[in-house]
């Protein structure tokens, strides 16, 4: 990254206060700013590093107004997290934006592969796959028959994507990523043997969708499993065969849900949760962590928690009384020996 504080501001449709032609070459926390650094500043309560930062330019918000002199070159924007939040991702992508296959890569040719793709080592492209362009395919993943990558998707080291999966635009996919496995399906017989039920369905995955390091996406036994566009998702995390979820849901870390459960759209999922398969969930529903869901929630925008979740308000009433027992117990076995007196 080496950019002018003009470039800069340009790129974020902001302006300028101090050197517009000052560099800039990498980012930092405005604590630790040094020359050649952009930090910025959002929360009032950093208020103070910014007449003591070296850093070469800040981001601030359009109505700031310095109390003494700066040293750096001020950028002002409508909104300096979500602008250095952009400048991040370009960052980011200007980090990981290698071209080129690997000759260590092992490529079926009959495999379509787009305009500046990189592949790294190790890795297997088998027959059938279509990748898109500008896609990012790190060592040592394995992408199986038939599987189809739309353009300007990152897949990291170590990621497993099976058969016949479809896999959007602009997704992030990382480390030990597991797409497309056998769903949990078995038959018992009358002698308690389980028989496998032989999954023939995919995973499809939308646009604009992360998934985090070490989660499992079990393709369906018939059709798909689907992860709306602008899913995010944590690290380890299960999903189980034909699980839907909605758009702009995002979920934290060691969620578990089971087969054919539909989740809607802008829903939020604390982590640890456990969700019962065949149920649905309402749009915009906010689960807390460590919940249990055994029941459909219908009613949509529904905060609940739980064991067995429920309304979060009634969870938290019935939780007082829960650390009270104790003492209730203690009254109301005073009150038996008064009674029995």
């Amino acid at each position: 990254m080496n950019f002018t504080a003009k470039k800069i501001a340009e790129l974020l449709e902001g302006t300028i206060e101090g050197n517009p032609n000052v560099q800039i070459d990498s980012l930092a926390k405005i604590e630790n700013g040094c020359k050649g650094n952009l930090c910025f500043l959002a929360n009032e309560k950093y208020t103070n590093y910014i007449y003591t930062t070296k850093a070469s330019a800040v981001i601030v918000n359009n109505s700031f107004q310095a109390d003494k002199e700066i040293g750096a070159t001020l950028i002002k924007v409508e909104d300096p997290y979500s602008s250095f939040s952009q400048l991040l991702e370009m960052y980011n992508k200007m980090k990981y934006n290698k071209v080129g296959l690997s000759d260590k890569a092992d490529i079926d040719p009959k495999s379509t592969i787009g305009n500046d793709v990189y592949i790294g080592a190790f890795t297997s492209i088998c027959k059938g796959v279509t990748i898109g362009r500008n896609v990012k395919i790190h060592a040592n993943s394995y992408i199986a028959e038939n599987v189809e990558i739309g353009d300007n998707t990152i897949i990291f080291s170590n990621v497993s994507i099976y058969h016949e999966c479809k896999i959007g635009n602009n997704n992030i996919i990382h480390s030990g990523v597991i797409i497309g496995s056998d769903g949990f399906g078995f038959a018992k017989d009358s002698h308690n043997n389980y028989s496998k039920i032989s999954q023939i369905g995919n995973v499809e995955i939308k646009d604009n969708v992360e998934i985090g390091s070490n989660t499992t996406i079990d393709r369906a036994t018939m059709g798909s499993t689907i992860i709306g566009r602008g899913v995010k998702l944590d690290n380890l995390i299960q999903i189980g065969h034909n699980v839907e979820i909605g758009e702009n849901t995002v979920i934290a870390a060691q969620t578990g849900i089971a087969g054919s459960t539909k989740i809607g759209e802008n829903c939020m999922i604390g982590g640890q949760t456990a969700i019962s398969g065949h149920l649905s969930i309402a749009d915009e529903v906010r689960i807390a962590g460590q919940s249990g869901i055994a029941s459909s929630i219908n009613k949509k925008g529904a905060t609940v928690q739980g064991p067995m979740a429920f309304d979060i308000k009634e969870f938290q009433r019935s939780y007082i009384i829960f650390k009270k027992l104790p003492e209730i117990y203690q009254t109301l076995n005073s009150l038996k020996k008064d009674f029995n007196a």
